[in-house]
């Protein structure tokens, strides 16, 4: 992939007189399969976390499904109580994200300081520090093909799981793109209602209301 961006460079600039290889003849660029973090390896990683400050960060990925350095970057005032919704500028896009909260993560979030950074200390360590770590944790519990960014996925999956509006779950990870949004949750299990149980339901849903005479 970089090999063919720097050949195209140099074309541009005049280094090369010609293509070296065309359009065709460049190797098919084959991205890696990417998934959502489980249940069951979220709380793996929960019980061999004992560091209060990661361990909440952990769990508010799993609950905001925001990137890591999003999430990292939040501030108390980034919080609004009284309506329950967490809002930042997405560092990648630019984005606005907002995400309305319940109690689990209320709980969460009364653990962290009311004021300045949430994450004060795990914020000073690089992107690339923290991903390091976050995998060398999986390597020991035995977890594969996962990384920070596999929680923003596995939100967007459960989200679809869910029957969550899509526009709701847009806003919620700071997504513009509706395409975007759709290949994060593509590996998402959704289980479809039979057509005449889904009607059923809709007819029963429906109020009628009375008519009144013409005067």
């Amino acid at each position: 992939m970089f090999l063919r961006r720097l050949h195209a460079f140099a074309l541009t600039l005049g280094w090369l007189p010609w293509p070296i290889l065309n359009y065709r003849q460049w190797p098919r660029i084959r991205h890696k399969e990417k998934r959502g973090v489980t249940w069951e390896e979220h709380q793996k990683l929960l019980e061999r976390e004992n560091e209060p400050e990661r361990k909440a960060f952990l769990e508010l990925l799993w609950h905001m499904g925001a990137a890591q350095i999003d999430l990292v970057s939040l501030m108390a005032e980034d919080i609004d109580w009284k309506s329950q919704t967490i809002s930042y500028r997405r560092r990648k896009t630019g984005s606005l994200a907002v995400l309305r909260f319940g109690e689990e993560v209320a709980a969460i979030l009364r653990r962290l300081p009311v004021g300045g950074p949430l994450f004060p200390n795990w914020s000073k360590i690089s992107s690339a520090d923290r991903a390091a770590r976050f995998h060398n944790r999986c390597k020991v519990l035995g977890i594969s093909g996962i990384s920070l960014h596999s929680y923003r996925y596995a939100w967007a999956e459960r989200a679809r799981s869910a029957g969550y509006p899509e526009r709701f779950a847009q806003e919620a990870l700071g997504h513009n793109s509706a395409a975007i949004h759709r290949a994060y949750a593509k590996r998402a299990h959704v289980e479809l209602p039979p057509l005449e149980d889904y009607e059923r339901d809709y007819r029963n849903k429906v109020i009628d209301l009375p008519r009144t005479a013409a005067l």
